[in-house]
C-alpha cells in the first residue's frame, strides 16, 4: 500500500487535468430520469451473470457479461484495480454519549493514525475520545484533508486490524440495506490485494474465476494498478458549471510491469481495456506529462468530454449517477450523444444500476489511443 501524506497538497502535488473546453457543457446536461427500482440493491446471482450492454456500435446490443472474452481479442489487454475494499464504517459514541458514525478514509502508512469522514450531532473537539463499537477508543487529533472537511484520528492499534474486526463494510448510500455477510464477499473482487479503499471498483466486481480462466484461454492479457477509491466518488458535483468543480484527490499506483505490457500491447496491435473508470483514471493520470510513467502519487483528474485519451481503447464500466463526474467521464470517452442514447436504451430495458448493477462495454470514440 502506499504512503498517504498527512497534508496532500503540500507534500505531493496531485495531478489536474480538465478538458480544454469544458464550458461547452454544464452539469445538466448529465442528468437522466431513472426509476429508484432500477437501482441494484443487491448483486446478480452470479458475477459473470450480470447484464453486458454492448456499446461499441452504433446499435446497442444487449448480453451476458460471460459473453465478454468472445468480444475481445488475442493479443488485448485487460488493466484491473487490484485494490481492497476495508471495512471503513464504524459506529461508537463520544464520551459525552452522543452518537457518531466514522467513514476511514485514509489510512496514514506506517502510523496508527487515519482520516475520517465523521456524522455527529456535535464535531468532537481535538483532543477528546471516541469509542467505538464498545471495543476501543481512537483520540481525535484535530481537523484534516481538503477543505479540513475531515477528522485526524488516533487508532490504539494497526487500523486494518481494527476495522477488520470492528468495522462495517461502506456500502454505498443508495444501497438501501445494512451490510450483511453477503456483502463482505459480493462488495470486492476477486482479486483485490492492497487494502485502502473506502468504495469497489464495481466494473470487476463482475468477474469471477471461471471468466478469467476463459479470457487467459482467449489470449487476453490481464495487468494491474492501484487506485484506492475514496468516499468523493459518490459525491455529487454541486456547481453548473464544470469548469468549478474541484474534484476529490485519490493515491494511485501504476507499476513499471504494467507500463511495459500496455507498450507490448499497443505495439502488437492489441487494444488496452479498462476494467472500470478508476482504472481509466489512473492509467490517463500517470501519462499526462508525456507517455506513460510508472509511479505512485495523487491524482485529481477531472475528465470531461475534449479530453484527450492516451492510454485506453476500450472501457468497461458499471452504470453511473446522474449528474456525477463519472457520467461526464464515459461520457468524454466514448461521445456524449452515445453514451445519452445506451442510458436510454438501458432505462428501457431494466438494466440494473450502479455498484451492484450490470455493466457497459464502451469503445473510444475517435479510434486507439496514441501512447504506451
Amino acid at each position: 500500500m502506499g504512503e498517504f501524506a498527512p497534508d496532500l497538497a503540500r507534500v505531493r502535488p496531485a495531478l489536474h487535468h480538465m478538458s480544454s473546453s469544458p464550458s461547452s457543457f454544464t452539469v445538466s446536461d448529465f442528468d437522466f430520469v431513472l426509476p429508484p427500482e432500477l437501482i441494484a440493491q443487491h448483486p446478480a446471482t452470479e458475477r459473470s451473470g450480470s447484464r453486458l450492454l454492448d456499446g461499441r456500435a452504433a446499435a446497442p446490443v444487449d448480453r451476458i457479461f460471460r459473453e465478454l472474452p468472445d468480444l475481445l481479442n488475442p493479443g488485448d489487454l485487460l488493466v484491473f484495480n487490484n485494490t481492497k475494499v476495508i471495512k471503513a464504517r464504524l459506529y461508537g459514541a463520544k464520551s459525552s454519549g452522543g452518537a457518531v458514525e466514522a467513514l476511514i478514509e485514509r489510512v496514514i502508512a506506517g502510523t496508527h493514525e487515519v482520516w475520517a469522514h465523521v456524522r455527529a450531532s456535535k464535531s468532537p473537539k481535538p483532543g477528546s475520545l471516541v469509542r467505538f463499537n464498545d471495543a476501543f477508543d481512537a483520540e481525535v487529533l484535530g481537523r484534516c484533508g481538503p477543505d479540513g472537511g475531515m477528522f485526524h484520528l488516533r487508532f490504539p492499534s494497526d487500523p486494518f486490524a481494527l476495522l477488520e474486526v470492528h468495522g462495517h463494510v461502506p456500502l454505498p448510500p443508495y444501497i438501501e440495506h445494512a451490510d450483511e455477510a453477503d456483502d463482505v464477499r459480493r462488495y470486492q473482487t476477486v482479486f483485490a490485494k492492497e487494502p485502502g479503499a473506502v468504495a469497489a471498483p464495481t466494473a470487476a466486481l463482475h468477474f469471477d474465476e471461471a471468466l478469467l480462466a476463459r479470457l487467459a484461454e482467449r489470449g487476453v492479457g490481464r495487468a494491474h494498478v492501484t487506485l484506492h477509491v475514496g468516499a468523493g466518488t459518490f459525491q455529487p458535483v454541486r456547481v453548473e458549471q464544470l469548469s468549478e468543480h474541484k474534484m476529490h484527490s485519490e493515491w494511485f499506483e501504476v507499476s513499471q510491469q504494467t507500463v511495459d505490457a500496455i507498450a507490448a500491447t499497443k505495439a502488437r496491435g492489441g487494444r488496452v481495456v479498462a476494467v472500470g473508470t478508476t482504472t481509466l483514471r489512473a492509467l490517463e493520470s500517470a501519462a499526462l506529462h508525456g507517455g506513460l510513467q510508472a509511479g505512485a502519487r495523487e491524482t485529481d483528474i477531472f475528465i470531461t468530454p475534449g479530453f484527450q485519451f492516451q492510454v485506453v481503447d476500450r472501457l468497461v464500466t458499471n452504470f453511473h449517477l446522474p449528474k456525477s463526474t463519472l457520467m461526464m467521464l464515459v461520457s468524454a470517452f466514448a461521445g456524449y450523444e452515445p453514451v445519452m442514447a445506451l442510458y436510454r436504451h438501458a432505462i428501457a430495458q431494466q438494466y440494473r444500476f450502479f455498484s451492484y448493477g450490470d455493466a457497459m462495454l464502451l469503445e473510444r470514440s475517435g479510434g486507439s489511443a496514441a501512447v504506451g
